[in-house]
């Protein structure tokens, strides 16, 4: 009987030494998926490439995450494995958390939250999700939006604390803002890595993955401070929305610059169908471990249950393209002078959302409602945290703001009415679904109500004066 090496290089790759081209081209061909968009790229159009990714190379090189699929293909081929782990050892002991774990710390809610000055208590669910992690340092767990993933991100930093520095991923800026708001809240040593704004040795440090691609990038100048370097004495990598580690960019930093971070979780309200999408998250973070769903936070009551009206106009005109049917839904003054008129009706019983895909609707909505606010790509950050922030106070605000930017788990408590301006058409609207999901005492909105809109603006309505919590 043939023997073979299993080197853990790290606590992400592998590499088998030993094996025969056919038995690795098995294992090739066992972990390579068709990429949908292959047939667009011109490599594939030329015959060059055959429209794949695999994750195990014929060299011999592979991923730690899928032994399980790997060792069966070399036992059947009939070879005996020895093994070789470089990985450094290391001693985690985490203690189960418990719902008054802030509590007893003496933490309260900040001004502004709708339990402000009352003790920090963590719901059974977020406590469970800690507890899920703590016994599985490498592992991913969907948990919806409006959840309060924040709050156990920031409970999961505090407890690795005797161990060494954690590093928080998040998809954009202004997440990273709004993360370390929270962060501060509870006393932790926070710094963020963005920007204009590069705050450095702090034991808990948020960015995104796309500053710490700039830093890779940036790390062959001796000037500059390396990437290895920035993520020196890090013991954790916690990614939230970690659907996005499907990115190329994303899924290298976890496996090369982070592989040897022992703990590694992963945080989202989406993970992908597609199998070479979550085959990526798989091979960087972990397995899924666990969900809680928007249902079950509804049947909780942590989320609102909601009133959906569907309000349809009769529109008569004719077109000769999509793009002329969708500017005159979006632009036309009349149409949107109706829209405008009912929004300002609507938002008399609470704080209004109103959702939009095109900068020049939202330029025309606050002209027709003067009391109403434009949210978008091009505010900064500061104002757009104002905006936010007033809603904390206020009872009839109305704040417009582009799919873009919504699009990412925004923090806006005490909305009670959403309303979504959608795409003429169903083939459209795949395009831009909503992916708008309210943390922190507001409620989501599941896609599934959303499909097969055409030319209609949608009005989400909670019961008027209560709290979507």
């Amino acid at each position: 009987m043939s023997s073979c090496k299993l080197i853990i290089r790290d606590e992400v790759n592998v590499k088998f030494e030993g094996l025969s081209v056919e038995t690795r081209r098995k294992i090739v061909n066992k972990l390579k998926y068709d990429l949908p968009y292959a047939r667009h790229m011109p490599a594939y159009k030329l015959g060059r490439w055959d429209g794949t990714k695999t994750y195990f190379g014929i060299g011999g090189t592979g991923y730690l995450a899928h032994l399980d699929v790997i060792l069966p293909i070399i036992e059947d081929s009939g070879y005996e494995l020895d093994i070789e782990d470089l990985r450094s050892p290391h001693k985690f002991s985490f203690q189960p958390v418990s719902e008054t774990y802030w509590a007893d710390q003496g933490k309260t809610w900040p001004q502004g939250h709708i339990e402000a000055g009352q003790p920090i208590v963590l719901r059974d669910y977020q406590y469970d999700v800690i507890n899920k992690f703590l016994e599985n340092p490498q592992a991913l767990q969907e948990v919806a939006t409006g959840a309060g993933k924040t709050i156990t991100t920031a409970t999961l930093s505090h407890l690795c604390e005797p161990y060494g520095r954690t590093m928080i991923i998040v998809p954009n800026k202004s997440l990273v803002v709004q993360t370390e708001e929270d962060y501060r809240n509870l006393g932790l040593d926070v710094g963020v890595y963005f920007g204009d704004r590069k705050e450095l040795g702090r034991t808990h440090t948020i960015c995104t993955w796309q500053s710490l691609n700039i830093l890779d990038k940036k790390s062959h100048d001796e000037a500059t401070m390396t990437l290895a370097e920035f993520c020196e004495d890090v013991v954790a990598v916690i990614v939230d929305e970690v659907h996005q580690a499907k990115a190329e960019v994303l899924t290298k930093l976890l496996t090369q610059n982070f592989k040897n971070c022992a703990i590694r979780w992963g945080l989202t309200g989406t993970v992908p169908k597609e199998a070479w999408e979550y085959q990526g998250i798989l091979a960087s973070i972990g397995p899924v471990i666990n969900q809680v769903s928007a249902h079950d936070l509804q049947t909780k009551g942590v989320l609102a249950q909601l009133n959906i009206n569907v309000l349809q106009t009769t529109d008569v005109q004719v077109f000769t393209s999509f793009q002329d049917e969708y500017t005159f839904l979006v632009t036309d003054d009349t149409r949107l002078k109706w829209i405008a008129d009912k929004i300002t009706s609507i938002s008399a019983a609470g704080n209004t959302l109103v959702l939009i895909n095109r900068i020049d609707t939202g330029n025309k909505l606050i002209a027709l409602i003067p009391e109403a606010v434009f949210v978008s790509g091009g505010m900064k950050l500061d104002d757009r945290k104002e905006e936010y922030d007033e809603i904390k106070t206020s009872d009839n605000k109305i704040i417009v703001a582009t799919y873009g930017v919504a699009a990412v788990g925004i923090n806006i408590p005490r909305i009670f009415n959403l309303s979504a301006l959608y795409k003429a058409l169903g083939e459209a609207l795949d395009e831009q679904r909503i992916k708008t999901m309210w943390k922190s005492g507001t409620s989501p909105l599941p896609a599934s109500m959303l499909n097969d809109i055409s030319q209609k603006e949608r009005s989400i309505t909670k019961r008027p004066n209560t709290p979507l919590q």
